[in-house]
């Protein structure tokens, strides 16, 4: 296995030690599997991140966390790749931990991972739950900065959240659902989440069922959750709600698996009147091309990562701190007539 990168380049990149790389290198074996994996994986983003190495400036190694779905993990690694030379004349690298599902305990054994081996900072998408809270209060006292994206961890030390006002996104599918559907009788939107233990997606339940409440309602709401965002597992719960509640009629998708959810509609020979997800992802792009969906609640995934990663450098006091905290991302409605602009952006 030949590669351009210095032993102790790659080990850092990897989280391990140089005589785990050389044996990886080497081909020598006795080594984990997954650490192999690591250790390849870790070749792979210095070489997409070569371009940057020969930047001026202080370096600073960063690692990104999420637990989402593959679709939506690969939009947000593109988007974090094509900002890092922008902040020049910093250099910033990234190690990357990204799972379609993951355990707590284990969302909490790789933050620790993280915090042993040493960061600049991380990026992290997870679970509101204490024990990934106490977790980020650990990475804070060693000094390591993190940023949460998307979704918050509001009670932790957390050094700040950056993405889209999610109470404020409910609300606007909620306007768009009601608009829509139209008043002329009682229907049911069927709202899905990948996990309710995502603080992000409970704010954007809580504000499209308020906003509902308040303008709409006529509009009752089915919910199913803990599908991950995953295909397969989103498919069989809408399969069950829409045989268990004949009215559904329009979905507000919260958490993802939108290809399944549509096919889910076709397969038990149902309209759905209106669709609104959330993100240009690949899937979504095509759905809204292909009018499977009609709205996707988007915002900007570069600008996002361009902001988490001026975070956690003026946390390491690398850039002056902000006099007034910027503001959230905005929320931008995408249709299929909106779409051929937006879709040209890198996401």
């Amino acid at each position: 296995m030949t590669h351009p990168f210095p032993v102790k380049v790659v080990a850092l990149q990897a989280g391990v030690s140089t005589a785990t790389v050389d044996r990886v290198i080497k081909e020598r074996g006795g080594v984990h599997a997954n650490t192999v994996r690591r250790v390849r994986q870790a070749l792979a983003e210095l070489e997409r991140q070569s371009g940057q190495v020969g930047l001026a400036g202080r370096k600073f190694m960063i690692d990104v966390l999420m637990v989402a779905p593959l679709r939506f993990t690969d939009a947000v690694r593109r988007a974090l790749e094509m900002e890092l030379p922008s902040l020049h004349p910093a250099v910033l690298r990234s190690r990357f931990h990204l799972h379609e599902t993951l355990a707590v305990a284990q969302v909490v054994e790789q933050l620790e991972r993280i915090r042993k081996n040493g960061s600049h900072g991380v990026l992290l998408k997870a679970p509101d739950v204490p024990p990934v809270a106490e977790a980020i209060g650990r990475l804070a006292a060693a000094g390591i900065p993190v940023v949460t994206l998307v979704t918050d961890v509001p009670g932790s030390a957390r050094h700040s959240y950056v993405g889209m006002d999610n109470r404020a996104a409910g609300e606007t599918a909620a306007y768009l659902v009601g608009q829509w559907m139209g008043a002329a009788r009682k229907q049911e939107v069927l709202v899905t989440l990948s996990s309710n233990r995502f603080h992000g997606e409970e704010e954007r339940e809580i504000g499209f069922r308020r906003a509902l409440r308040q303008h709409h309602r006529h509009l009752a709401i089915v919910e199913v959750s803990e599908g991950h965002g995953i295909d397969g597992a989103t498919g069989a719960l809408v399969r069950q709600a829409l045989l268990d509640y004949p009215g559904v009629a329009g979905v507000y998708s919260i958490g993802g698996g939108n290809a399944a959810i549509v096919q889910a509609f076709r397969d038990m020979g149902r309209r759905c009147k209106v669709f609104i997800g959330h993100d240009l992802d690949a899937d979504n792009v095509a759905l809204l091309k292909a009018g499977a969906i009609h709205a996707v609640l988007h915002h900007d995934l570069g600008q996002d990562m361009r902001r988490a990663c001026q975070d956690i450098l003026r946390a390491q006091g690398a850039l002056p701190a902000l006099r007034q905290a910027p503001s959230l991302s905005a929320i931008q409605i995408v249709t299929p007539c909106n779409l051929p602009v937006l879709a040209l952006r890198p996401t």
